[in-house]
């Protein structure tokens, strides 16, 4: 099976493009002059184009956030619906559900604030495609040269680092390595519809931040207040500070088989020399 790969530049493309080295890579360029004449040959097509979530949420940059998702899913579709392709797997995020309830994929409970909309609006526009789709559903995906987990690692390195205000919040995470193995599951069994890429095990920001400084061999004691975050970030920063208590139902009764279910596995695995 040929793929190929909108977004491959970011994090999670550059793990996907070592497991497809053969991948078809789908450029700005190609989004710019709306010429996606190289996907006639490819059988999959994953899309992970958007601007990075976590940044100061101006009115400028909203505008980014949703002309890098929306736009750019709706020309792909567009050019995916006129070829050969067999299989689309877009993206989404766990932002599209309401915070501070335990949510899965049959949950009816849908955020309605800026990022909520943003994903709902992403997701109609992946499915007006006409070939099989799939949608995955990103929580924080964690791997060591990249993502949230990278971010996080200086202050603790520094012997600063801490949980964010009292640490209550849930956060649902998904190492970078499951991921791929996702996205392998899905293109084996032709899976379609929507999943929810997080693990089974989501964890309070606190109990998280006590992990990674036992793993990291350093203290905890620092947190950082919410005001601070929303200094740097404005409305942006409850990405950081919302509490996401998502579960991958449909992963779970289809046996999928997590190989870091835990954060402490993950992070064991993640940091170790």
């Amino acid at each position: 099976m040929k793929v190929a790969i909108a977004g491959s530049t970011g994090f999670v493309g550059k793990y996907l493009l070592k497991e497809f080295p053969d991948a078809i890579i789908i450029t700005r360029e190609n989004f710019k002059n709306n010429d996606f004449d190289l996907i006639k040959n490819a059988d999959i097509v994953i899309n992970l184009v958007g601007a990075p979530i976590a940044k100061r949420w101006t009115k400028k940059y909203k505008k980014e956030l949703i002309d890098s998702r929306i736009e750019t899913t709706k020309k792909l579709v567009a050019a995916i619906n006129n070829s050969n392709v067999k299989h689309f797997i877009s993206t989404s995020a766990t932002g599209i559900y309401q915070k501070n309830k335990k949510c899965d994929e049959n949950t009816s409970y849908l955020a309605s604030d800026f990022l909520g909309n943003l994903s709902k609006s992403w997701e109609n526009e992946a499915l007006k495609c006409q070939k099989e789709t799939t949608i995955l559903r990103f929580g924080v995906i964690l791997g060591k040269d990249g993502g949230a987990l990278k971010k996080l690692l200086l202050p603790f390195k520094l012997f600063v680092g801490g949980p964010i205000s009292n640490g209550k919040f849930m956060m649902s995470f998904l190492s970078i390595k499951d991921l791929v193995k996702i996205y392998h599951f899905v293109i084996d069994n032709k899976t379609t519809g929507i999943i929810n890429a997080v693990s089974p095990y989501p964890i309070s920001n606190k109990d998280f931040t006590k992990l990674l400084a036992k793993t990291l061999k350093r203290p905890s004691y620092f947190p950082v207040p919410k005001f601070i975050l929303k200094l740097i970030f404005s409305e942006g920063a409850g990405v950081l500070t919302d509490s996401m208590e998502v579960y991958p139902k449909f992963l779970i009764d289809k046996s999928f088989q997590f190989d870091y279910p835990k954060v402490e596995d993950m992070l064991t695995d993640l940091l170790k020399k």
